[in-house]
């Protein structure tokens, strides 16, 4: 009996903990800043932050790739030079961040290459993974998100293509285990029924794939927000545990429990979920690099930044002549909303011989895409006639209309002849009402 209960617990053991450490491999990270200007600060402090936690750890600088647009920290906005942050009073968290990436280069081709190793890509002078069949990757991605992508500073990335780029490195034994921390609204439509559990990839996203996620630490010096609730979640958490001992599973519970403005979200491989830490964020424990903690109690909507910016920027105006233009920019900013709304409104209803006359529940509604060829031809007319979704950020709040009008057409008969019919209605719209677009202000 005595034997067989030895047999039981080595039993438990053996599935709790199926994956061993990674003695004879090596960690690799890439960390990407997906925006760029002053509102979007965060984005890219989020990633600053990212790369201290992980070099404090130990991870050396040759094995960390780091994508950012690198455009905040010697902004005319910033009242410390040189400096970016990411809480209220927190250290500086931008020296000696390398520019692996920055500017025209942070693009969704160099993302996926550098994933991939492309050889082309390195010998241009860039930073590749080389990582092989031993070793652990490690990818934090924080920026805008929507139904089924995430953005770059002048272009998009879609679930489809993220990962088929995980699966190459997969079929080509670039990993033997990868971690994929996303921020980014709607974030889990880039992983849901699309990351396969097979793979050796596990990943986790700060809101489901309808939802939006949320920045915070608002700073009034700045007139911005310093961070997004997801992200200073898990990387304060990181900062502060022993990552020798602290699980995935652990931080993903933190984080879940910490994150209580939008549903934190994991995919994938959740068996990889219980190593730990030091797997994939250095194993050199340290002491934290910043010990103050600052509570988050200021969450806000990461499509209502701008809004709640200019809000803060009435409140605190100086003079009543500042005080009126800020209330301006505010009110062209909600009327620049409110005309994208009204002519997506006007579109679906041209094409509700397609897709019926409930409008209101396309407009309103969230329903679960599955044809994405459809949706990509929807998104890319309206990137390319209407309102570019780089230079207009708000339009990704929107972008679960095409989705909605996608499952429409799905149904019944002729379905390419719907799409076909919907796309030229899309493309005659654009140019009939967009051509003149109004200006949005910001976002």
């Amino acid at each position: 009996m005595k034997v067989i209960a030895l047999l039981a617990v080595l039993f438990s053991l053996t599935n709790a903990f199926p994956f061993e450490s990674n003695s004879n491999g090596t960690t690799w990270v890439v960390l990407v800043a997906g925006s760029n200007g002053w509102y979007n600060y965060r984005h890219q402090a989020d990633v600053y932050h990212a790369y201290q936690v992980v070099r404090n750890h130990g991870i050396p600088e040759k094995n960390i790739i780091v994508f950012h647009y690198d455009d905040i920290a010697h902004h005319s906005s910033n009242p410390t030079p040189g400096q970016v942050i990411n809480k209220p009073g927190g250290t500086d968290v931008y020296h000696e961040v390398p520019k692996d990436f920055i500017g025209k280069d942070v693009t969704p081709k160099n993302f996926l290459a550098v994933l991939k190793g492309d050889q082309e890509l390195a010998k241009s002078g860039k930073k590749v993974l080389k990582s092989g069949a031993n070793d652990n990757v490690f990818v934090f991605f924080s920026d805008h998100g929507s139904t089924d992508l995430i953005a770059f500073p002048n272009e998009y990335l879609y679930g489809e293509d993220l990962n088929k780029a995980l699966q190459y490195m997969f079929d080509h034994k670039m990993y033997s285990k990868l971690v994929f921390y996303l921020e980014a609204c709607e974030s889990g439509s880039m992983f849901n029924k699309l990351l396969p559990k097979n793979i050796n990839v596990y990943a986790t996203t700060a809101s489901n794939p309808t939802e939006s996620s949320y920045a915070c630490y608002y700073d009034a010096k700045r007139s911005t927000y310093l961070g997004d609730v997801y992200s200073v979640n898990w990387v304060e958490d990181s900062d502060r545990r022993d990552v020798g001992k602290e699980t995935l599973v652990d931080q993903f519970n933190v984080v879940k429990q910490r994150t209580t403005t939008s549903h934190v979200q994991q995919y994938g491989d959740l068996v990889i979920n219980q190593l730990t830490l030091k797997e994939f964020q250095g194993d050199k424990v340290a002491p934290p690099m910043d010990k103050l903690v600052v509570p988050v109690t200021d969450a806000v909507d990461s499509g209502d930044v701008p809004l709640e910016i200019l809000k803060h920027r009435v409140d605190e105006a100086q003079s009543d002549t500042q005080k009126l233009i800020f209330k301006e920019q505010l009110q062209r900013l909600k009327d620049g909303r409110q005309f994208l709304t009204d002519h997506l409104r006007q579109y679906v209803n041209s094409i509700k011989h397609l897709v019926g006359d409930d409008i209101d529940a396309i407009m309103n509604t969230k329903q679960e895409l599955n044809n994405r060829q459809c949706y990509r031809q929807l998104v890319d007319i309206f990137n390319q006639k209407a309102l570019n979704l780089n230079q207009h950020p708000y339009v990704l709040r929107k972008l679960h209309v095409f989705a909605n009008v996608c499952e429409k057409l799905s149904t019944g008969t002729d379905v390419e002849l719907k799409v076909d019919d919907a796309v030229q209605h899309l493309v005659s719209y654009s140019y009939e009402h967009f051509a003149n677009a109004y200006p949005f202000p910001i976002e």
